[in-house]
């Protein structure tokens, strides 16, 4: 039997995917709308493991396995085709064909994290912690200054329009936040895990408050501390290389947390609530921007891929886990929304900047490291698509001796 035989064997009838071979061997229909290339050997001993994800992300990321066309649209289609059950005839007809040679210990990528068990008894101590941000984070200033744009945003943008750009969405978005915490000159605001420190500028150029930004990456931070300073904000403004559990700071009139809760952990979720709570002026109202999962039934850490190549130690959680531990913790929550179709759109916008600078960002950070951005940011766009992971903004407060939120009655933020 032709290898790509094979791999028909474990999609199911029908589906439009072709599979190409190095042995010269094709199946699948001509007019697919995806075609995988086994270009090498080592696609078989990495696609033998448990775990589906992180055996194609393999092949894919070393390019024992490549992808004709846009990855998204064959992400699609390879989901519509759906995997069928593999029976034991299929598995002793792999081995037979392959050889039982290929089936032994494959050569685990460089760009790869260690596993789970590997980094410790303890997830989320400060250490591992920082370990796990600087993995994705401390790639490339320049790589990610290609990707995200202008804007150095890397969370989801929300588009006024469905025509508008991304540099607009996510100043959108970034107005939405400041707009939500009520922000007014003079006040004080805190952003955790501030990235690039898009948020910190943007609150301090446009609603006249002082910020203090932190993030556990060293080139964000560094990146971020000579753009303030380049725009003349440095009165105002200041980003720190620093985890958020270490700011000493209190009485911040307002704080937006865009995109760390993944990296918290649903063990230290009430301690990150309360932490948070406890750095409010009475009335100050909090900001949670977060990835989720559609519901709070399944476990919460990320997939094989996503925890090796992008986010070690990442856990999604279900929105109700969120709300009820921003109650917990003392907030009072006054609004919630899921904004996921406007992620997809991000990663449909970040995904094209990295197709239109390919070449930039190989020669920046190597093509296996790109083809790690290019699949991981696909399959997320699809998951957002499909609904299989969400983005909730939680809006909460916190109540003065008398229950006063601050709050207006009804929301004046508009869109």
């Amino acid at each position: 039997m032709a290898l790509a035989d094979l791999f028909v064997r474990f999609v199911r009838p029908g589906a439009p995917v072709r599979f190409v071979a190095y042995d010269g061997s094709t199946a699948g229909p001509s007019d697919a709308l995806a075609t995988m290339t086994i270009t090498s050997p080592e696609a078989v001993r990495y696609l033998k493991h448990p775990s589906a994800d992180l055996g194609l992300g393999r092949a894919y990321v070393t390019g024992a396995l490549d992808v004709d066309g846009d990855m998204y649209q064959a992400l699609r289609a390879m989901l519509s085709a759906g995997r069928r059950e593999v029976d034991f005839n299929d598995k002793v007809a792999v081995v037979r064909e392959v050889g039982p040679k290929l089936l032994g210990r494959v050569t685990i990528p460089p760009e790869e994290a260690p596993a789970r068990w590997k980094r410790g008894l303890v997830r989320h101590t400060r250490g591992r912690d920082a370990a796990a941000i600087s993995h994705h984070y401390d790639v490339s200033n320049r790589f990610y200054e290609l990707v995200l744009g202008p804007s150095m945003a890397y969370t989801c943008a929300t588009y006024p329009t469905l025509d508008a750009t991304l540099e607009e969405a996510q100043f959108a978005k970034f107005d939405l936040v400041c707009r939500k915490l009520g922000l007014r000159p003079g006040m004080r605001l805190l952003d955790i895990g501030c990235g690039w420190g898009g948020m910190v500028m943007h609150a301090v150029q446009n609603y006249g408050v002082e910020a203090l930004g932190v993030t556990l990456s060293r080139q964000q931070a560094e990146w971020a501390s000579k753009r303030i300073s380049d725009l003349g904000l440095a009165h105002k403004a200041e980003v720190r290389f620093l985890d958020y559990r270490a700011v000493t700071e209190t009485n911040f009139d307002a704080i937006s947390s865009i995109g760390l809760t993944e990296h918290v952990g649903e063990k230290e979720l009430p301690a990150y609530f309360s932490f948070l709570y406890d750095k409010l002026v009475p009335r100050g109202r909090m900001l949670n921007h977060c990835i989720t999962r559609p519901n709070g039934l399944h476990k919460a850490p990320a997939g094989a891929f996503i925890d090796r190549y992008v986010f070690p130690d990442g856990e999604l959680l279900g929105p109700g886990t969120i709300v009820s531990a921003m109650h917990d913790a003392g907030f009072e929550v006054r609004h919630e929304e899921n904004i996921r179709e406007h992620y997809a759109m991000t990663l449909r916008d970040w995904g094209a900047n990295l197709e239109r600078h390919w070449d930039e960002c190989v020669a920046e950070v190597g093509e296996r490291r790109a083809r790690v951005w290019r699949l991981y940011m696909a399959a997320s766009r699809v998951g957002f698509d499909i609904n299989s992971i969400q983005l909730h903004q939680v809006l909460g407060a916190k109540v003065d001796d008398n229950g006063d939120s601050g709050m207006p009655l009804r929301p004046d933020w508009g869109v």
